[in-house]
């Protein structure tokens, strides 16, 4: 472009050379023109004229312009020659520089392609090495697809595009079809787009090929992380310290975390401490874990077969539920098993044998029948074997031609049907033996003896004729209906119970008949219309129905239907009139009964209410009268001030028992809950009956354990039992004999025990000693009005407690009562 421009420059001073040249030449032939020559020495001097004047400037002004261009032409052509001597040794320069390039450009390792603008075609210089395998044609190497491999035609394609199109360098390695690898980099150079290929070899061909594989393994590992995150079963990694860092949605939804990583983060355990444990422990011995652990995954129990790799860097297990087949394999077991002990249990003795015809099972029936030992029937002996063993011991028929015998009992190998034979053994038995083949090769032998069978049928006359009398001496009245409802079979008792006349029940009369004959004006006609629906119905059902009738003169029927097979339905009639007049009966008295216990509770509710309001009053007016202030009483009347105030503290305890239970029979008594303290419970009950004590001379020994704590029931319902209690221990107790209650926790319950050393509860009213007003003097002991343990069993139940009582005569009492510690809202016991 340069030397383009100096060779312009070049023209345009040859032009101005010309110029003065050719004003040089005008001049000459101006001085030369009679003009000139009029002025010339020579010639008279005239004078000039305007015109002459004006020639002559031009002439000087022509002539000196022709010197100036002449002088300025000279300079700019010297100045030319040396600017164009400049330029051509830069561009010498240049060409040994470009040289140079070329040079370096053609090396045999590295090929440029650059491309200036989108028409101009790419300039493609250098070359790569034979072994790399690309063409030296330029259209050829830019057809990247001929001689890379797919994956790397693609990439060097796309980085080429954005490189041409947006300025994006890029650094890439590619692979050519040979398997060599190429650094391909691609960047701009002011408005080119240049890319450089180079073969690697060395350093840059080993890091290549460490880059390539990283990229293989990363792509590789990514792909299992991406399989194992959507694999069904649990996957999960540990680093060395055996802390989590990665499992799977598998493994997140087994253990319940929110997500794959809120799993890890917060160490949520598949396997539970001892399977971890056997892991490492297995781990010791083995780089590679497998075995099969329980695991709880959803709150029920799963089975996984665990596999766990323990490498340098940590580990990586799974675990594959295998429930499903561990439920399988048991309930094929157990199904086997099942077949084999059911197999047992048969009275026919069955042997199978394989394809190849040797035993391969057989029941406990099998080896009595024949009496075979059974280390030979586990050896697996051929079918041959055992006809030969068991001809030797006589249990085959004996036959003349043996070999032709046994010959046809095996032809049933070759058959597709079931055969049977009839063995006469000389021991007298007789078998149905049958060959059933199987589909899948071998035989199935059954072998059913048919001995007893025989003898069966030989008394099967002799049993249905006495089944026959047997029948007609019933006292019920049978009929047996065929499908179509006519009769075939009766016993005497069914004419008689009917009233029939035997001539009706002769010909197989149909039901309908029957019914005409047995109907009478008072009879209910639903009863005949069952009964004839049920025998002669098309009831698919078949149901048995029972039904009574009352007939004329106060009899009373009972009848039955039972379906038979064949369509055929069994009919029978009892007459129940004296059973029906003692139930009556019965049913008269248990309501009289009922009546008289209902009088008796009312009875029992208006005395105790009625009793207790004159006692209160002569309770509050015998205080009265002992009262000092009122006035003083002689030592007689003080005594008998006492015994009143005495006796009626008793009759108005056993009225409040009374009313107490009467509360509790009616339902309405409600318990007022609140925590019980148990120690303070028997201090108050012992304080409450001091007095009987002192006057008893009795000895009260306390265990209940200072830790024992509170529980939740009616405090004064809870005294009220222990007040019993001991009450029923103190009235029973010999003067100066010791009584003991206990309490202790036992379980979700307090158990309260008292015991007394008193004569016992004999064994007969053990049963009766929770029952009301059950009472039984002993010894010297009177007995109370039987309410103590009454009321004991009545408050303990509606706490939703247990009283028991353990007893030996002559050797004490012992009452124990237990209330749960947290009851619920208990139903008033009745």
């Amino acid at each position: 472009m340069r030397m383009h421009g100096y060779g312009g420059r070049a023209v345009a001073v040859s032009a101005g050379f010309r110029s003065a040249i050719f004003a040089t030449t005008a001049s000459a032939a101006l001085l030369s023109s009679p003009v000139f020559a009029a002025v010339a020495p020579e010639a008279p001097v005239e004078r000039l004229t305007a015109f002459d004047i004006v020639m002559l400037v031009m002439l000087i002004g022509t002539v000196s312009f022709a010197v100036i261009s002449a002088i300025a032409l000279m300079r700019a052509r010297n100045r030319a020659e040396t600017e164009n001597a400049d330029l051509r040794l830069q561009v010498a320069d240049l060409k040994a520089t470009a040289d140079r390039a070329e040079i370096l450009i053609d090396a045999k390792d590295e090929k440029l392609v650059a491309w200036a603008t989108d028409d101009e075609a790419p300039l493609v210089a250098g070359a790569l090495p034979a072994n790399v395998g690309a063409p030296t044609d330029r259209a050829r190497f830019l057809a990247f697809g001929t001689w890379l491999k797919p994956e790397s035609a693609a990439r060097i394609d796309q980085a080429v595009s954005q490189l041409r199109a947006r300025g994006e360098p890029f650094d890439l390695t590619i692979a050519t079809v040979a398997g060599r690898l190429i650094e391909v980099r691609g960047h701009t150079i002011g408005s080119a787009a240049v890319a450089r290929f180079r073969d690697l070899d060395g350093d840059r061909l080993a890091r290549a090929d460490l880059e390539a594989r990283y990229d293989l393994l990363e792509a590789e590992v990514e792909a299992m992380r991406a399989m194992f995150s959507v694999a069904p079963m649990p996957i999960w990694l540990r680093d060395e310290t055996g802390r989590l860092v990665w499992v799977n949605a598998a493994y997140a939804a087994a253990v319940e975390a929110a997500d794959e990583t809120d799993a890890a983060e917060r160490g949520l355990e598949l396997l539970d401490s001892s399977g971890r444990q056997m892991i490492r422990e297995g781990h010791k011995t083995e780089p590679v874990f497998l075995k099969r652990l329980p695991a709880i995954v959803a709150g029920s129990r799963r089975i996984f077969d665990v596999t766990d790799v323990d490498t340098p860097n940590g580990s990586g297990g799974i675990a594959i539920d295998v429930s499903g087949a561990e439920a399988a394999q048991a309930a094929l077991r157990r199904e086997i098993d099942f077949n084999a002990r059911t197999l047992d249990q048969l009275a026919t003795a069955v042997a199978i044998y394989g394809p190849d015809r040797r035993l391969k099972s057989y029941n406990a029936a099998y080896r009595s029948l024949f009496d075979l030992d059974t280390a030979f029937l586990e050896s697996r002996p051929d079918d041959n074997a055992v006809l030969d063993h068991l001809r030797a011991a006589r249990k085959l028929p004996e036959q003349s031609d043996f070999k032709s015998w046994r010959t046809d009992l095996f032809a049933a190998y070759q058959s597709v049907e079931t055969r049977e034979h009839i063995w006469h053994l000389p021991d007298g038995q007789t078998l149905r033996v049958i060959a059933n083949p199987n589909p899948q090769g071998g035989m199935t032998w059954v072998y059913e003896n048919v001995t007893e069978r025989l003898d069966l049928e030989s008394r099967y006359n002799a049993l249905i004729h006495v089944q026959g009398e047997t029948l007609d001496h019933l006292a019920e009245g049978v009929a047996v209906f065929g499908s179509d409802g006519r009769l075939r079979l009766h016993n005497p008792s069914f004419a008689a119970i009917l009233e029939l006349d035997p001539a009706v029940l002769e010909g197989r009369p149909h039901v309908a008949e029957i019914v005409r004959a047995c109907r009478q004006p008072d009879d209910d006609d639903g009863d005949w219309n069952r009964f004839t629906a049920c025998v002669a119905g098309l009831d698919e059902s078949r149901s048995s129905f029972a039904g009574r009738m009352e007939r004329a003169g106060n009899r009373v029927i009972d009848y039955a239907s039972v379906p038979l097979p064949d369509g055929q339905t069994m009919v029978t009639f009892v007459d129940v009139s004296d059973t029906v007049q003692v139930e009556r009966a019965l049913v008269e008295r248990n309501e009289a009964l009922e009546t008289a216990d209902a009088i008796k509770n009312a009875f029992i509710h208006h005395v105790s209410y009625e009793l207790r309001s004159p006692l209160t009053n002569i309770i509050g007016f015998t205080q009265l009268l002992a009262d000092p202030r009122v006035g003083p009483l002689t030592e007689r009347q003080s005594e008998y001030v006492g015994y009143v105030m005495s006796s009626s503290g008793a009759l108005l305890a056993i009225v409040n028992d009374i009313l107490d239970l009467a509360t509790v029979d009616a339902g309405i008594m409600e318990l007022d809950l609140g925590e019980v303290d148990v120690g303070e419970a028997v201090a108050a009950t012992i304080e409450g009956v001091k007095d009987r004590i002192s006057d008893a001379n009795l000895h009260v020994e306390t265990d209940v354990p200072k830790d024992i704590g509170t529980f939740v029931a009616d405090g004064t319902r809870v005294r009220q039992i222990l007040f019993n209690l001991l009450a029923n221990a103190i009235a029973f107790s010999p003067e100066g004999g010791r009584v003991a209650i206990e309490a202790r926790r036992d379980g979700d319950t307090i158990a309260f025990s008292v015991s007394d050393q008193g004569p016992g509860i004999p064994a007969d009213f053990l049963d009766t000693a929770f029952d009301r007003f059950a009472s039984k003097p002993q010894g010297a002991a009177r007995g109370g009005a039987g309410l103590g343990l009454a009321i004991v069993k009545s408050f303990a139940e509606l706490h939703g407690g247990t009283v028991e009582i353990q007893s030996e005569e002559g050797k004490g009492s012992r009452v124990t009562c237990r209330l749960p510690i947290r009851p619920g809202i208990a139903a008033a016991a009745e």
